[in-house]
Parts: C-alpha cells; sequence; structure tokens
C-alpha cells in the first residue's frame, strides 16, 4: 500500500513538472521574442540570441544525458540546471544591452536546453515502472502550455512585455522546488557503458533514424521560432498570439490521451510518416495565410503533426536504445530536435525571412517535411521486403 501510495504521489509529481516546465516554455517560445522586440532589437540581433540556444544544446544535452547515465542521478542535475537558469534570468532583469543580454542568454540556454530531454527521460522511465504510458505524463505538459498561453498572454497585455522574465523566474522557481522529490528512478539499470551507447548510436537503422528527425524538426522549428513574430507583423496582439499557442497546445491533450490508450496497436514508422506528411500540408498552408486569424487556425494542425510525430519518434526510440542509456539517447535526440534542426531553423529562416519574406521560410519548411515523409516512408517499406 505504501509503495503504491509513494508512486502515485511519484506520478503526481511528475505531471505537476511537466505542467511547470511547459509554462516556462510558453514564454521563452511565444513572449521572449516579443519582449527582445520590445526593447529594440532588431529580427537580426533576436535570431542570433534564439541561435545560440540550439547550439550550446549539442554540448549541453550531450554532457548532461552521459553524467546522468553514469551517476544514476537525475534528480540533483535537474534541479543544478533549474538553480543556474534562476540565477541567469536574476542577472537578465535590469539588462537592457544586447552584447550583454545574449551572453546571459547563452549562460540560461546552456543550462536549459537539457530540462526538456531530461524531464521526458524519467517520465519514461517512471511510467514503465509504474505501468503507465508516456503521453499520460506528457499530456500534462500540453495543459500546462495551454493554460499559461492564455494567462500569460492577458498578463502581459495589462502590464507590458516588461514582466516577462519575472513570468519566467516563477516558473522554474516552481520546478526547482518540485525537482527536489522525484524519485529514483535510474537506480535499477545496468551499468552504463560508453562503447556501448557509441556503438548503438552508430548503427545504420539509428543514424538513418536521427537524419530523418532532423528533416522534420527543421520545418517544426520553423513554424515555431517564426510564428509569433510573423503575427505581429501583420497585426497580431500578444493575446491573439497567445490563442496560436493555446490552439497548438490545446489540440495535442486528446490526441496524447488517444496515444496513451491506442498508440501501441500502430506500427511507428507507418505514423511518422503519416505525421510528416501533415507538417507539409500545415507549412505550406501557413506559407499562405495573411491574417492572424488563419495562423491561429492552422496551429489545431499540432494534433496531427507534432503530438503523434513526438511522442512516435520516442516509441520507436524506445525501440533502438536500451534503458541504460536513456538520458544518453533522449540527450541525442534532444539535439538533433532542438540544437541542429534549431540552429538550421534559425539561420536559414532569418536569411529567407530578411531575403524573401515569411511566406518563403515556411515553403522550405515544407520542403524538409517532404524529405522526412518520404524517408520514413521509404524506410517503412524497406523493412516490409526485408
Amino acid at each position: 500500500m505504501d509503495q503504491s501510495r509513494a508512486l502515485k504521489g511519484q506520478l503526481t509529481l511528475l505531471r505537476t513538472m511537466q505542467f511547470a516546465n511547459y509554462a516556462t516554455m510558453v514564454l521563452l517560445v511565444a513572449y521572449f521574442p516579443l519582449y527582445f522586440e520590445s526593447l529594440g532589437f532588431t529580427k537580426l540581433q533576436i535570431g542570433a540570441i534564439y541561435s545560440v540556444g540550439p547550439l550550446l544544446s549539442i554540448v549541453s544535452n550531450i554532457a548532461v544525458g552521459i553524467i546522468s547515465d553514469r551517476t544514476k542521478n537525475l534528480r540533483r542535475i535537474l534541479s543544478l540546471l533549474y538553480c543556474v537558469q534562476i540565477l541567469a534570468l536574476a542577472l537578465l532583469l535590469p539588462q537592457k544591452e544586447f552584447g550583454i543580454m545574449a551572453g546571459i542568454m547563452a549562460l540560461f540556454y546552456l543550462f536549459q536546453t537539457p530540462i526538456n530531454s531530461m524531464l521526458d527521460s524519467v517520465s519514461l522511465l517512471a511510467a514503465d515502472q509504474m505501468k503507465r504510458t508516456f503521453p499520460s505524463i506528457r499530456m500534462f505538459g500540453s495543459l500546462g502550455y495551454a493554460l499559461s498561453a492564455v494567462a500569460f498572454g492577458y498578463l502581459l497585455k495589462l502590464y507590458g512585455s516588461d514582466l516577462t522574465i519575472a513570468l519566467a523566474l516563477g516558473t522554474i522557481i516552481f520546478s526547482m522546488i518540485f525537482s527536489l522529490f522525484i524519485g529514483d528512478f535510474q537506480a535499477t539499470l545496468k551499468k552504463f557503458e560508453f562503447s556501448g551507447l557509441w556503438g548503438l548510436l552508430r548503427k545504420r537503422e539509428t543514424l538513418v533514424f536521427f537524419l530523418l528527425i532532423m528533416f522534420i524538426s527543421v520545418g517544426h522549428r520553423m513554424n515555431e521560432g517564426f510564428l509569433s513574430i510573423a503575427m505581429r507583423e501583420i497585426g497580431a496582439s500578444d493575446s491573439v498570439i497567445g490563442y496560436a499557442s493555446l490552439a497548438s497546445a490545446v489540440s495535442e491533450i486528446p490526441m496524447f490521451f488517444l496515444l496513451a490508450k491506442f498508440g501501441h496497436r500502430f506500427r511507428e514508422l507507418p505514423l511518422l510518416a503519416i505525421a510528416s506528411f501533415f507538417y507539409v500540408i500545415r507549412l505550406g498552408l501557413l506559407s499562405l495565410a495573411n491574417e492572424p486569424w488563419m495562423m491561429v487556425a492552422l496551429q489545431m494542425m499540432h494534433a496531427v503533426t507534432f503530438a503523434i510525430f513526438y511522442i512516435t519518434a520516442l516509441r520507436c526510440l524506445q525501440g533502438l536504445i536500451p534503458d541504460e542509456y536513456r538520458s544518453s539517447s533522449q540527450a541525442v535526440f534532444a539535439v538533433v530536435w532542438s540544437g541542429l534542426a534549431g540552429l538550421i531553423a534559425g539561420t536559414l529562416g532569418g536569411w529567407l525571412y530578411d531575403a524573401l519574406g515569411l511566406a518563403y521560410v515556411f515553403r522550405v519548411g515544407a520542403l524538409f517535411a517532404l524529405a522526412g515523409a518520404i524517408g520514413f516512408l521509404l524506410v517503412h517499406l524497406r523493412r516490409g521486403s526485408v
């Protein structure tokens, strides 16, 4: 009975942390660019700040993932990551100069970018031990994103963009406190061997998987990174931009529920190919949208693009990599999903935006998604013929 109660408490804890983490993410994705814009930063300067995160994540995710698997102490690592983020944002509060703020944001991203992969890692391990599904935990992140998009949009409209950093500090402090109580879900895993991880990552099947993930993520990041500024450019207010974030997050929740109940019945590669083709449609339609309401409506496609793709990709990764390398493999996934793809999307998208306009950012993103969709379909067909 005591163990059952303890596991139930851990389930609530992890769901709460997912909620708080994605409350922070809505600020970083939707409102930090607008805060920097309110300070007078150019699109190039904002793009430079956002390109630093993906670049640093390549190092920080791998380092944190390997340390986590070797030490089996994910709880302390998460607490440390949150503490440095709090310090960085506290330093950022009084700053207005681009150079200083860019440096502080680099420090912040160095310790923020591993959070999603580490939180997903512990959630996956916990879900296995609790006989739960990962989507049943991760869906609370979507709920946090949805509710926070509305609440933060209202608060920022009422009090102005200067409140952005204070809100982020609040959500991260909340996350740090809860991280102190995470259970030790890594203790029973086999000993980590670096040579074993390297051997798994060098396999052709694994390399192809990560390459195709990167193609889809470039399109995803182009939507995520440029949507709020694009909406502001065509006259959307902060609250309307919040509705776009709300639409994407709300649409995820029923899909996560369905995946938790029925996702295991479907093969991973066909699902990944279908979700990728929906990304092509979503990005292609965004390139034609010229009213804020159109962009808000198209974010509802998040359910059939990101929700299906992300959960299914993690399922596929679980089949490729054993649990003793869970944090490290999640870190590699994050490097590809957020780091390399984010770097490509930020630099290429910024150049396309300045040189050719908004439509070409989304059209090129659609081409990346199309390449990924065809790739997943070919891999599936090849497996079926073997």
